[in-house]
Protein backbone atom coordinates (compact mmCIF):
# COMPACT_ATOMS: atom_id res chain seq x y z
CA UNK A 1 0.00 0.00 0.00
CA UNK A 2 1.45 3.50 -1.29
CA UNK A 3 2.64 5.81 1.29
CA UNK A 4 1.93 8.73 -1.05
CA UNK A 5 -1.60 10.88 -0.31
CA UNK A 6 -3.71 8.73 -1.98
CA UNK A 7 -7.25 6.53 -0.92
CA UNK A 8 -7.34 2.65 -1.46
CA UNK A 9 -10.82 0.84 -0.86
CA UNK A 10 -10.36 -2.72 -1.00
CA UNK A 11 -12.55 -5.29 -2.99
CA UNK A 12 -13.27 -9.16 -2.85
CA UNK A 13 -9.84 -9.58 -5.00
CA UNK A 14 -7.51 -7.29 -2.50
CA UNK A 15 -6.99 -3.49 -2.64
CA UNK A 16 -8.15 -1.35 -5.82
CA UNK A 17 -9.93 1.34 -6.80
CA UNK A 18 -7.02 3.90 -6.72
CA UNK A 19 -8.17 7.59 -6.25
CA UNK A 20 -6.34 10.83 -7.06
CA UNK A 21 -5.81 13.78 -4.75
CA UNK A 22 -8.36 15.58 -6.09
CA UNK A 23 -11.07 13.18 -6.31
CA UNK A 24 -9.89 12.79 -2.17
CA UNK A 25 -10.55 16.58 -1.63
CA UNK A 26 -13.62 16.57 -3.02
CA UNK A 27 -14.59 13.11 -1.10
CA UNK A 28 -13.98 14.88 1.76
CA UNK A 29 -15.96 17.54 1.63
CA UNK A 30 -18.96 15.60 0.20
CA UNK A 31 -19.17 13.94 3.20
CA UNK A 32 -18.97 17.25 5.13
CA UNK A 33 -15.30 16.51 5.61
CA UNK A 34 -16.24 13.51 8.20
CA UNK A 35 -13.47 11.69 6.38
CA UNK A 36 -11.32 13.12 8.55
CA UNK A 37 -12.79 13.33 12.15
CA UNK A 38 -10.28 12.02 14.91
CA UNK A 39 -8.25 10.78 14.54
CA UNK A 40 -8.23 11.07 10.76
CA UNK A 41 -11.67 8.28 10.19
CA UNK A 42 -14.74 9.28 8.92
CA UNK A 43 -17.96 9.74 11.03
CA UNK A 44 -19.54 6.14 11.58
CA UNK A 45 -22.27 6.61 9.32
CA UNK A 46 -20.20 7.70 6.29
CA UNK A 47 -17.63 5.00 7.00
CA UNK A 48 -20.38 2.45 7.01
CA UNK A 49 -21.56 4.21 3.90
CA UNK A 50 -18.42 4.30 2.17
CA UNK A 51 -17.47 0.36 2.79
CA UNK A 52 -20.87 -0.75 1.94
CA UNK A 53 -20.29 1.12 -1.57
CA UNK A 54 -16.99 -0.73 -2.42
CA UNK A 55 -17.74 -3.77 -0.55
CA UNK A 56 -15.52 -3.18 1.87
CA UNK A 57 -16.74 -3.98 5.31
CA UNK A 58 -14.10 -6.50 6.36
CA UNK A 59 -11.39 -4.08 5.62
CA UNK A 60 -11.08 -0.61 3.64
CA UNK A 61 -7.67 1.48 3.38
CA UNK A 62 -7.24 5.16 2.62
CA UNK A 63 -4.74 7.95 3.78
CA UNK A 64 -4.64 11.51 5.01
CA UNK A 65 -1.69 13.28 4.02
CA UNK A 66 1.47 10.64 5.22
CA UNK A 67 -1.11 8.41 7.42
CA UNK A 68 -2.30 5.25 6.28
CA UNK A 69 -5.30 3.67 7.80
CA UNK A 70 -7.32 0.45 7.60
CA UNK A 71 -10.71 0.02 8.77
CA UNK A 72 -12.65 -2.79 9.97
CA UNK A 73 -16.23 -3.23 10.09
CA UNK A 74 -16.22 -6.94 10.71
CA UNK A 75 -15.91 -8.73 13.90
CA UNK A 76 -13.64 -11.40 12.85
CA UNK A 77 -10.93 -8.77 11.36
CA UNK A 78 -11.76 -6.91 13.95
CA UNK A 79 -10.71 -9.67 16.08
CA UNK A 80 -7.68 -10.34 14.27
CA UNK A 81 -6.48 -6.55 14.28
CA UNK A 82 -7.19 -6.45 18.33
CA UNK A 83 -5.53 -9.83 19.12
CA UNK A 84 -2.68 -9.27 16.78
CA UNK A 85 1.16 -8.97 18.32
CA UNK A 86 1.37 -7.53 15.19
CA UNK A 87 -0.43 -4.60 16.34
CA UNK A 88 0.76 -3.89 19.69
CA UNK A 89 1.61 -0.38 19.67
CA UNK A 90 -1.35 2.99 19.82
CA UNK A 91 -0.66 5.83 17.35
CA UNK A 92 0.02 9.19 19.28
CA UNK A 93 -1.03 12.39 18.48
CA UNK A 94 0.74 15.36 18.77
CA UNK A 95 -1.84 16.41 21.58
CA UNK A 96 -1.49 13.52 23.07
CA UNK A 97 2.29 13.14 23.15
CA UNK A 98 1.84 17.48 24.41
CA UNK A 99 -0.28 15.92 27.31
CA UNK A 100 2.20 13.08 28.59
CA UNK A 101 0.19 10.11 27.90
CA UNK A 102 3.25 8.59 26.26
CA UNK A 103 3.73 7.67 29.17
CA UNK A 104 0.89 6.42 30.07
CA UNK A 105 -0.60 3.17 29.59
CA UNK A 106 -3.27 3.67 27.23
CA UNK A 107 -0.26 5.04 24.29
CA UNK A 108 3.18 3.76 26.11
CA UNK A 109 4.92 1.74 23.19
CA UNK A 110 4.69 -2.18 24.38
CA UNK A 111 7.27 -3.49 26.18
CA UNK A 112 9.04 -3.81 29.53
CA UNK A 113 7.56 -0.55 30.93
CA UNK A 114 4.49 -0.70 29.30
CA UNK A 115 3.85 -4.66 30.98
CA UNK A 116 5.25 -2.77 34.30
CA UNK A 117 1.95 0.32 34.03
CA UNK A 118 -0.20 -3.05 33.16
CA UNK A 119 1.19 -4.63 36.70
CA UNK A 120 0.70 -1.44 38.62
CA UNK A 121 -3.27 -1.28 37.46
CA UNK A 122 -3.98 -4.63 37.94
CA UNK A 123 -2.67 -4.48 41.48
CA UNK A 124 -3.30 -0.74 42.64
CA UNK A 125 -6.28 0.76 40.65
CA UNK A 126 -8.54 -1.87 39.01
CA UNK A 127 -8.46 -5.36 40.48
CA UNK A 128 -11.58 -6.93 41.31
CA UNK A 129 -10.49 -6.52 45.52
CA UNK A 130 -10.04 -2.98 44.36
CA UNK A 131 -13.50 -2.99 42.72
CA UNK A 132 -15.47 -4.41 45.66
CA UNK A 133 -13.54 -1.91 47.90
CA UNK A 134 -14.82 1.12 46.76
CA UNK A 135 -18.59 -0.19 46.54
CA UNK A 136 -19.53 1.53 49.10
CA UNK A 137 -18.05 4.79 47.97
CA UNK A 138 -19.70 4.16 44.48
CA UNK A 139 -23.04 4.12 46.37
CA UNK A 140 -22.31 7.29 48.33
CA UNK A 141 -21.50 9.67 45.15
CA UNK A 142 -24.91 7.65 43.79
CA UNK A 143 -26.65 9.26 46.96
CA UNK A 144 -25.05 12.74 46.84
CA UNK A 145 -25.90 12.88 43.10
CA UNK A 146 -29.92 11.85 43.55
CA UNK A 147 -29.52 15.20 46.49
CA UNK A 148 -27.93 16.85 43.63
CA UNK A 149 -31.19 16.39 41.36
CA UNK A 150 -33.26 16.48 44.05
CA UNK A 151 -31.94 20.25 44.46
CA UNK A 152 -31.57 20.99 40.79
CA UNK A 153 -35.54 20.46 40.74
CA UNK A 154 -36.25 22.55 43.32
CA UNK A 155 -34.49 25.53 41.59
CA UNK A 156 -34.97 25.14 38.15
CA UNK A 157 -37.50 22.39 37.83
CA UNK A 158 -35.35 20.59 35.26
CA UNK A 159 -31.88 18.82 35.05
CA UNK A 160 -29.09 19.56 32.98
CA UNK A 161 -27.65 15.24 33.33
CA UNK A 162 -24.75 15.63 31.54
CA UNK A 163 -23.30 18.10 34.63
CA UNK A 164 -24.42 16.20 37.48
CA UNK A 165 -23.06 13.06 36.26
CA UNK A 166 -19.78 14.44 35.28
CA UNK A 167 -19.12 15.83 38.58
CA UNK A 168 -19.91 12.52 40.29
CA UNK A 169 -17.67 10.37 37.70
CA UNK A 170 -14.85 12.74 38.10
CA UNK A 171 -14.87 12.42 42.28
CA UNK A 172 -15.49 8.72 41.39
CA UNK A 173 -11.85 8.97 39.95
CA UNK A 174 -10.61 11.15 42.11
CA UNK A 175 -11.28 8.96 45.37
CA UNK A 176 -10.52 5.67 43.56
CA UNK A 177 -6.82 6.91 42.32
CA UNK A 178 -6.07 9.26 45.03
CA UNK A 179 -8.18 8.41 47.82
CA UNK A 180 -9.35 12.05 48.06
CA UNK A 181 -12.71 13.43 47.06
CA UNK A 182 -13.58 16.89 46.16
CA UNK A 183 -16.31 19.75 46.45
CA UNK A 184 -17.36 20.90 43.28
CA UNK A 185 -19.70 23.83 42.23
CA UNK A 186 -19.10 27.55 42.14
CA UNK A 187 -16.77 27.40 45.44
CA UNK A 188 -15.66 23.93 45.86
CA UNK A 189 -11.90 23.04 45.22
CA UNK A 190 -12.77 20.53 42.27
CA UNK A 191 -13.18 23.65 39.97
CA UNK A 192 -9.54 23.74 38.59
CA UNK A 193 -9.66 20.03 38.12
CA UNK A 194 -12.95 19.81 36.44
CA UNK A 195 -11.03 22.80 34.21
CA UNK A 196 -8.20 20.20 33.65
CA UNK A 197 -10.18 17.99 32.46
CA UNK A 198 -12.28 19.84 30.14
CA UNK A 199 -9.07 21.24 28.56
CA UNK A 200 -7.21 18.04 28.14
CA UNK A 201 -10.56 16.12 26.76
CA UNK A 202 -10.96 19.12 23.90
CA UNK A 203 -7.09 19.21 22.86
CA UNK A 204 -7.12 15.26 22.45
CA UNK A 205 -10.31 15.52 20.48
CA UNK A 206 -9.08 18.58 17.88
CA UNK A 207 -8.60 16.97 14.54
CA UNK A 208 -4.83 17.91 14.10
CA UNK A 209 -3.59 18.94 10.61
CA UNK A 210 0.27 18.08 11.91
CA UNK A 211 -0.45 15.04 12.67
CA UNK A 212 -0.78 13.99 9.33
CA UNK A 213 1.13 16.74 7.53
CA UNK A 214 4.53 16.79 9.46
CA UNK A 215 5.55 20.39 7.01
CA UNK A 216 2.46 22.03 9.21
CA UNK A 217 3.94 21.02 12.18
CA UNK A 218 6.21 23.46 13.10
CA UNK A 219 3.62 26.38 12.00
CA UNK A 220 1.27 24.82 14.90
CA UNK A 221 -1.61 26.51 12.80
CA UNK A 222 -4.26 25.54 15.54
CA UNK A 223 -2.76 26.25 18.66
CA UNK A 224 -2.45 22.68 19.99
CA UNK A 225 0.81 22.42 20.72
CA UNK A 226 0.56 25.86 23.04
CA UNK A 227 -2.23 24.72 24.64
CA UNK A 228 -0.83 21.28 25.73
CA UNK A 229 2.04 22.99 27.27
CA UNK A 230 0.43 25.69 29.06
CA UNK A 231 -2.07 22.53 30.31
CA UNK A 232 0.39 20.12 31.39
CA UNK A 233 2.32 22.95 33.22
CA UNK A 234 -0.91 23.39 35.58
CA UNK A 235 -1.09 19.84 36.10
CA UNK A 236 2.34 19.09 36.69
CA UNK A 237 1.76 21.53 39.57
CA UNK A 238 -2.38 19.66 40.30
CA UNK A 239 -1.05 16.30 40.04
CA UNK A 240 2.63 16.29 41.94
CA UNK A 241 1.38 17.89 44.79
CA UNK A 242 -1.17 14.89 45.39
CA UNK A 243 1.81 12.71 44.44
CA UNK A 244 3.59 13.77 47.38
CA UNK A 245 0.74 12.17 49.30
CA UNK A 246 0.89 8.71 47.53
CA UNK A 247 4.76 7.64 47.26
CA UNK A 248 4.50 4.36 47.51
CA UNK A 249 4.05 3.36 44.20
CA UNK A 250 7.44 4.17 42.88
CA UNK A 251 10.07 2.26 45.48
CA UNK A 252 8.50 -1.02 43.95
CA UNK A 253 8.11 0.15 40.47
CA UNK A 254 11.10 2.36 39.49
CA UNK A 255 8.54 5.33 38.42
CA UNK A 256 9.79 8.63 38.33
CA UNK A 257 7.83 11.43 39.50
CA UNK A 258 7.30 12.38 35.73
CA UNK A 259 6.20 9.03 35.11
CA UNK A 260 3.34 9.38 37.82
CA UNK A 261 2.06 12.50 36.85
CA UNK A 262 1.38 10.74 33.29
CA UNK A 263 -0.01 7.89 34.70
CA UNK A 264 -2.13 9.17 37.09
CA UNK A 265 -3.38 12.20 35.00
CA UNK A 266 -4.39 9.43 32.15
CA UNK A 267 -6.80 7.81 34.97
CA UNK A 268 -8.15 10.76 35.78
CA UNK A 269 -9.13 11.92 32.36
CA UNK A 270 -9.95 8.14 30.98
CA UNK A 271 -12.22 7.23 33.76
CA UNK A 272 -14.46 10.38 34.25
CA UNK A 273 -15.50 11.22 30.54
CA UNK A 274 -17.00 7.62 29.30
CA UNK A 275 -19.29 6.86 32.63
CA UNK A 276 -20.90 10.29 32.52
CA UNK A 277 -21.42 9.57 28.78
CA UNK A 278 -23.04 6.38 29.07
CA UNK A 279 -25.21 7.65 31.97
CA UNK A 280 -26.55 10.17 29.89
CA UNK A 281 -26.93 8.12 26.67
CA UNK A 282 -28.81 5.49 28.77
CA UNK A 283 -31.10 8.34 30.68
CA UNK A 284 -31.99 9.71 27.28
CA UNK A 285 -33.41 6.42 26.18
CA UNK A 286 -35.24 5.78 29.43
CA UNK A 287 -37.08 9.19 28.61
CA UNK A 288 -37.69 8.16 24.96
CA UNK A 289 -38.71 4.51 26.02
CA UNK A 290 -41.07 4.78 29.30
CA UNK A 291 -42.03 0.76 29.39
CA UNK A 292 -38.44 -0.07 29.43
CA UNK A 293 -38.03 2.69 32.16
CA UNK A 294 -41.09 1.16 33.71
CA UNK A 295 -39.70 -2.60 33.55
CA UNK A 296 -36.75 -1.80 34.77
CA UNK A 297 -38.65 0.33 38.00
CA UNK A 298 -40.21 -2.83 38.50
CA UNK A 299 -37.60 -5.16 38.99
CA UNK A 300 -35.52 -2.49 41.50
CA UNK A 301 -38.98 -2.71 43.41
CA UNK A 302 -39.19 -6.36 43.57
CA UNK A 303 -35.45 -7.23 43.99
CA UNK A 304 -34.88 -4.45 46.94
CA UNK A 305 -37.58 -2.32 47.27
CA UNK A 306 -38.62 1.63 47.96
CA UNK A 307 -36.86 1.98 51.47
CA UNK A 308 -33.10 0.54 51.17
CA UNK A 309 -30.45 1.95 48.58
CA UNK A 310 -29.08 -0.53 46.22
CA UNK A 311 -25.75 -1.93 46.92
CA UNK A 312 -23.35 -3.60 44.45
CA UNK A 313 -24.41 -6.89 45.97
CA UNK A 314 -27.86 -6.47 44.23
CA UNK A 315 -26.32 -5.63 40.93
CA UNK A 316 -26.27 -9.78 39.88
CA UNK A 317 -30.18 -9.76 41.01
CA UNK A 318 -30.93 -7.06 38.37
CA UNK A 319 -30.33 -8.79 35.12
CA UNK A 320 -32.85 -5.94 33.20
CA UNK A 321 -31.27 -3.39 33.89
CA UNK A 322 -28.01 -4.59 33.22
CA UNK A 323 -29.18 -5.39 29.47
CA UNK A 324 -30.23 -1.62 29.53
CA UNK A 325 -26.43 -0.85 29.92
CA UNK A 326 -25.22 -3.23 27.34
CA UNK A 327 -27.69 -2.70 24.83
CA UNK A 328 -26.74 1.33 25.36
CA UNK A 329 -23.62 0.05 24.79
CA UNK A 330 -24.66 -1.08 21.79
CA UNK A 331 -26.18 1.70 20.34
CA UNK A 332 -24.35 4.11 21.55
CA UNK A 333 -20.99 2.94 21.79
CA UNK A 334 -19.15 5.95 23.90
CA UNK A 335 -15.01 4.64 21.77
CA UNK A 336 -16.62 4.10 18.63
CA UNK A 337 -13.48 5.03 16.75
CA UNK A 338 -10.33 6.00 18.96
CA UNK A 339 -10.43 3.55 21.67
CA UNK A 340 -9.70 0.98 18.96
CA UNK A 341 -6.81 2.34 16.97
CA UNK A 342 -3.81 0.36 16.92
CA UNK A 343 -0.13 0.54 14.61
CA UNK A 344 1.52 -1.82 13.38
CA UNK A 345 4.88 -2.06 14.70
CA UNK A 346 6.22 -4.44 11.33
CA UNK A 347 4.70 -5.92 7.92
CA UNK A 348 1.44 -7.63 8.41
CA UNK A 349 -1.30 -9.17 7.07
CA UNK A 350 -4.72 -9.13 7.99
CA UNK A 351 -6.29 -11.96 6.01
CA UNK A 352 -5.16 -11.40 2.19
CA UNK A 353 -4.48 -8.41 2.62
CA UNK A 354 -0.79 -6.86 3.17
CA UNK A 355 -0.41 -4.23 6.08
CA UNK A 356 2.73 -2.12 5.95
CA UNK A 357 4.46 -1.06 9.46
CA UNK A 358 3.50 2.13 10.46
CA UNK A 359 -0.40 1.86 9.26
CA UNK A 360 -2.89 2.81 12.09
CA UNK A 361 -5.45 -0.10 12.32
CA UNK A 362 -9.08 0.87 13.56
CA UNK A 363 -12.35 -0.81 13.96
CA UNK A 364 -15.32 0.89 13.65
CA UNK A 365 -17.17 -0.41 16.70
CA UNK A 366 -20.32 1.58 15.17
CA UNK A 367 -20.67 -0.09 12.09
CA UNK A 368 -20.45 -3.50 13.92
CA UNK A 369 -23.37 -3.01 16.49
CA UNK A 370 -25.14 -1.26 13.84
CA UNK A 371 -25.24 -4.14 11.05
CA UNK A 372 -28.37 -5.89 10.41
CA UNK A 373 -25.71 -8.72 9.09
CA UNK A 374 -25.03 -9.31 13.00
CA UNK A 375 -28.13 -7.81 14.83
CA UNK A 376 -31.59 -8.14 14.20
CA UNK A 377 -33.41 -4.81 13.99
CA UNK A 378 -29.87 -2.68 14.73
CA UNK A 379 -31.55 0.63 14.83
CA UNK A 380 -33.88 -0.59 17.36
CA UNK A 381 -33.41 -0.28 20.91
CA UNK A 382 -34.97 -3.14 22.43
CA UNK A 383 -32.40 -4.36 25.64
CA UNK A 384 -34.71 -7.93 25.22
CA UNK A 385 -32.04 -9.16 22.46
CA UNK A 386 -29.53 -9.48 25.41
CA UNK A 387 -32.10 -11.91 27.82
CA UNK A 388 -32.18 -13.64 24.28
CA UNK A 389 -28.72 -14.60 23.77
CA UNK A 390 -25.70 -13.29 26.55
CA UNK A 391 -23.37 -11.62 24.96
CA UNK A 392 -20.14 -11.12 26.46
CA UNK A 393 -18.87 -7.76 26.36
CA UNK A 394 -15.49 -7.76 27.75
CA UNK A 395 -13.46 -8.16 25.07
CA UNK A 396 -14.05 -11.85 24.09
CA UNK A 397 -17.03 -11.52 21.19
CA UNK A 398 -16.03 -8.29 19.05
CA UNK A 399 -19.90 -8.02 17.93
CA UNK A 400 -19.90 -5.69 21.34
CA UNK A 401 -17.17 -5.05 22.65
CA UNK A 402 -17.13 -1.60 24.07
CA UNK A 403 -13.72 -1.99 26.20
CA UNK A 404 -11.72 -2.97 23.91
CA UNK A 405 -10.36 -6.07 23.25
CA UNK A 406 -6.70 -8.26 23.24
CA UNK A 407 -3.51 -6.38 24.73
CA UNK A 408 -4.97 -2.97 24.72
CA UNK A 409 -8.20 -3.93 26.70
CA UNK A 410 -9.26 -0.95 28.28
CA UNK A 411 -8.17 -1.81 32.22
CA UNK A 412 -10.56 -0.26 34.11
CA UNK A 413 -13.53 -2.19 32.13
CA UNK A 414 -14.41 -4.06 35.74
CA UNK A 415 -14.82 -0.39 37.16
CA UNK A 416 -16.11 1.27 34.62
CA UNK A 417 -19.44 -0.73 34.45
CA UNK A 418 -20.08 -1.63 38.29
CA UNK A 419 -20.13 2.07 38.33
CA UNK A 420 -22.79 2.44 35.23
CA UNK A 421 -24.55 -0.45 36.74
CA UNK A 422 -24.91 1.09 40.00
CA UNK A 423 -25.46 4.30 39.54
CA UNK A 424 -28.14 3.88 37.05
CA UNK A 425 -30.08 1.47 39.28
CA UNK A 426 -29.91 4.60 42.06
CA UNK A 427 -31.26 6.72 39.50
CA UNK A 428 -34.21 4.67 38.65
CA UNK A 429 -35.12 3.69 42.39
CA UNK A 430 -34.82 7.56 42.51
CA UNK A 431 -36.88 9.29 39.94
CA UNK A 432 -38.96 8.81 36.85
CA UNK A 433 -37.76 10.79 34.55
CA UNK A 434 -39.40 12.48 31.38
CA UNK A 435 -38.24 14.79 28.81
CA UNK A 436 -37.85 18.77 30.08
CA UNK A 437 -40.48 19.70 27.81
CA UNK A 438 -43.74 18.19 27.67
CA UNK A 439 -44.32 16.39 24.34
CA UNK A 440 -41.30 16.67 22.86
CA UNK A 441 -38.95 14.22 21.82
CA UNK A 442 -35.57 14.02 22.67
CA UNK A 443 -32.64 14.42 20.04
CA UNK A 444 -30.71 11.91 19.76
CA UNK A 445 -28.02 13.49 17.07
CA UNK A 446 -24.61 12.49 18.15
CA UNK A 447 -21.09 14.81 17.87
CA UNK A 448 -18.26 12.84 17.83
CA UNK A 449 -15.41 14.06 19.86
CA UNK A 450 -12.65 11.95 21.79
CA UNK A 451 -16.24 9.53 22.57
CA UNK A 452 -19.46 9.73 20.59
CA UNK A 453 -21.75 12.62 22.91
CA UNK A 454 -24.87 13.80 23.13
CA UNK A 455 -24.71 16.63 20.24
CA UNK A 456 -27.00 18.39 22.84
CA UNK A 457 -27.03 17.73 26.64
CA UNK A 458 -29.94 15.93 27.75
CA UNK A 459 -32.10 17.81 30.05
CA UNK A 460 -34.59 15.84 32.01
CA UNK A 461 -37.40 16.37 34.71
CA UNK A 462 -36.33 13.88 37.41
CA UNK A 463 -39.52 13.32 39.82
CA UNK A 464 -39.43 11.88 42.77
CA UNK A 465 -40.20 7.96 43.26
CA UNK A 466 -39.18 7.35 47.09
Amino acid sequence: MSSQNVIFLNSPNGFSSLFSNFELFLLCFASGFHLVVLPGLSQRPKQAQFAQSFKASSLMAFSVGLTRFVISSQPDSAKEILNSSAFADRPIKESAYGLLFDRAMGFAPYGEYWRNLRRISVTHLFGPKRVAHFGEFRKEIGSEMVCEIKNLMFKNGAVEVRKVVHFGSLNNVMKTVFGKKYKFGKNGDGVELESLVTEGYELLGIFNWSDHFPVLGWLDLQGVRKRCKDLVAKVNVFVGKIIQEHIGLKGDHKLTDSDMIAILWEMIFRGTDTVAILLEWILARMVLHPEIQAKAQSEIDRVVGKNRTISDSDLQNLPYLNVIVKETLRVHPPGPILSWARLAIHDTHVGEHFIPAGTTAIVNMWAITHSDEIWSEPEVFRPERFLEEDVAIMGTDLRLSPFGAGRRVCPGKAMGLATVQLWLAQLLQSFNWYNAVEGRGVDLSECLKLSMEMEKPLVCKAVARV
